[in-house]
């Protein structure tokens, strides 16, 4: 009976490559984070959600997250990379603690969808922003704002109304996002994390 080898292509672990990455987008996103700073009641306006929704969409959720991960890991050990200059354990007391903690879910939703959408086709423009709107924005601030609510004694629909001001530039800054993203995938895609690794498989045919 003959046999069909069919060769599976998985990626296992990171390379050097991507640990320079990860080191690289962490930087970037404590540079966003600390450039711009508008004071805007208790939780500021900044380009940290920029940052937030870059890495996993250009890097995938495994090395998107751990960019995340490494700047939390920095700015918690009292790096002054939080909004306001801040840093150390203490920023999780405040209201803006729930933004924090949200990040690292927000990387996970928008690396994993991007992944699947790049490996069963091509990084689309409308697709990649409605990913970012997901994961940046409704992912966020399901988990920010009930947080924010509860450390200052309001209720949640005055949390969610008190967070309108910040809605529009979340928005561009997906469409920012998608549209970095579309571009660097058209003209330099970036290969998915690990190292490669083939797996051949027989299958018989029937005659």
């Amino acid at each position: 009976m003959p046999t069909t080898v069919t060769a599976h292509v998985r990626y296992r672990g990171l390379t050097a490559r991507d640990l320079a990455l990860v080191a690289v987008f962490a930087a970037l996103i404590a540079a966003l984070s600390v450039t711009v700073a508008i004071p805007v009641g208790p939780v500021p306006i900044t380009l940290q959600t920029l940052g937030i929704m870059l890495a996993p969409s250009l890097l995938g959720w495994k090395r998107g997250s751990l960019a995340i991960a490494a700047f939390l890991a920095l700015g918690l050990a009292g790096l002054p990379l939080f909004a306001g200059g801040r840093g150390g354990l203490s920023v999780l007391a405040g209201p803006s603690a729930g933004f924090i903690v949200s990040w690292i879910f927000a990387a996970l939703v928008i690396g994993f969808l991007t992944d699947r959408m790049v490996a069963h086709g091509k990084y689309g423009f409308l697709r990649g922003l409605l990913i970012n709107l997901l994961g940046g924005v409704v992912v966020i601030y399901a988990i920010g704002v009930p947080w924010m609510a509860v450390v200052l004694g309001d209720g949640v629909l005055a949390g969610a109304l008190s967070m309108a001001v910040f809605l529009p530039g979340d928005i561009v800054k997906a469409v920012a996002t998608a549209a970095i993203a579309s571009a660097v995938f058209r003209a330099y895609p970036i290969p998915p994390a690990g190292r490669p690794v083939i797996d051949e498989r027989v299958s018989p045919e029937n005659d």
